[in-house]
């Protein structure tokens, strides 16, 4: 068996690539640069988003680069792969796919995430685009009550299911004659007609056949990459016109906990390749878009909870019940994106161990993708980081004349020089535009919002506690701590929260060492008087925080685990 023990595979897993393309023609003019013309969405969209928009085509590229530069041949894409499943967009990105298998020999397998297909008839999509003054015009595929001046193009649509899959046929979604074996939840024939399942609302009204794109599939002798729909379209309750949007509920919050209600089939499917996969000594990697278990792990979840109770976040995390029913199905290590976040995640049940890589998006702070190694069974897990690739300067003059011409506040993001330091301002945009308003609390942003750090422990209702000496008990100067703006070590908690060590290698230890010693601060009792209500926020805040630096400092640059199956006669 010394061949088997031998064996070798590689692959690259891409979340979260969010691909727009901007040289794409989506009905507008476009931007003079340089010879091309430019479809580039507006600076004041992607500044409230959780991702960037026009910075994806040159990461996605960069990325494709840095696999060809690593011979790796196998590429899984965990959903989200394009903007928002835009009919122009999801043709250039399999354009893009195509002309990269054609040069260098490259499979890719794809996953739907809930950006590229939405429900079983599509949905309308909108976005604002520049012009060359530096205005914007909001470019859309519903023509019903366009607004003035707007342009109205099917090309901006997102399809449902199965439409949607038909695009990026070649990525898995279909078998394909190279295939060592290809399979679905239903049997071997890929044909869309019979891999279809029913869902049934709880009144009984609602019912429809809904297609699951879940496969097997075996591109070398030994591999298995067990890819996972996890898009789950839930029924509402009555009776609704076929084409309405209110019929389902969107599977942006919903995955995993929803198909435990919805798609038991699947579970029963993962436990039967499992079992086979161990009988025929096959190597198995399960993926899927949604995380099976939360990146932040229990003690992050719980934290979220308490913080941000309304947040997208708080409503996606995971039940336990999840992860449980993958153990139980045999499943032990499964990829997930989503959550644009890097992290490992582990859970135990009944003596046998999940492990959830999630996988950080190429379009949010830390940019990267993974790449895994195994040989044998054992299984090596590394993220790439693209922060040094550089920014299109062209770009960036662009959103500095939006900017202008739209009196937009000025932005530390605009006057980056690399991608990483791009993404990191990006993040304190986000705080502003995004965080604030939408998920912290009024009251808490209202006083820390114009604070240093200085300020945050003398002011009495945001210090830590009663006395003097707070600010020398951290380890710097009044002067240095006057230096750090709340806004920017809020950043920074989001930073290390979504990046792990990624982020601790990009703040410095200047830097950590002011966030260690502000979060020791807090562990303090903070007294029990009304007007001491933000101040206990801040507490919890901080040991967040605490929890997200120890967590980040334990990371390994490279992940080792078993895989689930491997021939049983290899000790």
């Amino acid at each position: 068996m010394a061949d088997d023990r031998d064996r070798r595979f590689s692959l690259a897993v891409i979340a979260d690539a969010h691909f727009h393309d901007i040289e794409g023609d989506y009905a507008v003019p476009g931007l003079a640069a340089g010879g091309r013309r430019l479809a580039l969405q507006t600076w004041a969209h992607s500044r409230e988003s959780t991702r960037v928009y026009n910075e994806s085509a040159a990461a996605f590229d960069s990325a494709l680069k840095t696999i060809a530069t690593r011979g790796i041949r196998h590429v899984v894409l965990l959903g989200d792969y394009t903007d928002d499943g835009q009919r122009r967009t999801t043709a250039s990105l399999e354009r893009r796919l195509s002309d990269h298998e054609a040069q260098f020999g490259t499979r890719f397998y794809a996953l739907p995430g809930n950006h590229d297909m939405f429900g079983p008839w599509g949905r309308h999509q909108s976005r604002y685009f520049l012009q060359q003054d530096g205005s914007a015009v909001l470019v859309t595929s519903d023509g019903r009550h366009p607004e003035p001046g707007s342009v109205v193009t099917p090309q901006m649509y997102c399809e449902g299911y199965p439409a949607g899959l038909l695009p990026m046929a070649r990525c898995g979604y279909f078998k394909r004659a190279e295939d060592l074996w290809w399979e679905t939840p239903f049997g071997r024939d890929d044909a869309l007609e019979a891999r279809t399942y029913e869902v049934v609302s709880a009144d009984m009204q609602n019912r429809h056949r809904l297609v699951d794109a879940s496969y097997l599939v075996e591109p070398e002798e030994g591999l298995w990459l067990l890819m996972i729909d996890a898009n789950v379209f839930e029924p509402n309750n009555g009776r609704f016109k076929t084409g309405s949007k209110g019929a389902f509920i969107d599977s942006t919050g919903a995955g995993w906990n929803a198909m435990l209600r919805l798609k038991p089939f699947v579970f029963d499917w993962m436990r039967d390749v499992s079992a086979r996969a161990r009988t025929l000594g096959k190597v198995l990697l399960t993926f899927s878009h949604y995380p099976a278990i939360s990146p932040f792990e229990e003690v992050g979840s719980a934290y979220e909870q308490v913080l941000f109770p309304n947040s997208l976040i708080a409503n996606r995390i995971p039940q336990d019940a999840v992860a449980e029913a993958l153990v139980e199905a045999g499943i032990s290590c499964h990829f997930s994106g989503h959550w644009h976040v890097k992290a490992i995640s582990r859970h135990t049940h009944a003596g046998r161990e999940l492990t959830n890589i999630s996988v950080p998006s190429l379009v949010a702070f830390p940019p990267a993708l993974d790449v895994v190694s195994i040989q044998g069974g054992d299984v090596a897990i590394g993220s790439v980081d693209l922060s040094s690739m550089p920014l299109n300067p062209e770009i960036m003059a662009f959103y500095r004349l939006e900017s202008e011409h739209a009196g937009l506040s000025e932005d530390a993001a605009l006057s980056a020089d690399t991608y990483g330091e791009f993404l990191s301002r990006h993040t304190q945009a986000l705080v502003i535009h995004r965080y604030f308003p939408r998920e912290w609390p009024p009251d808490v942003v209202a006083v820390i919002i114009s604070m240093t750090v200085r300020d945050l422990l003398r002011n009495s209702v945001t210090r830590p506690r009663g006395g003097a000496g707070l600010c020398e008990a951290v380890g710097f100067s009044e002067a240095e701590l006057n230096e750090v703006d709340v806004i920017g070590l809020v950043s920074d908690w989001y930073l290390i929260r979504q990046g792990g060590s990624i982020a601790l290698s990009y703040l410095g230890e200047r830097r950590i060492a002011i966030l260690r010693g502000i979060s020791r601060l807090y562990f303090e009792e903070v007294e029990d008087e009304d007007k001491r209500i933000i101040a206990h926020y801040l507490a919890t805040f901080f040991r967040s925080l605490t929890f997200y630096l120890s967590r980040a400092a334990g990371q390994m640059e490279t992940v080792c685990l078993r895989a689930v199956a491997v021939d049983p006669r290899i000790p």
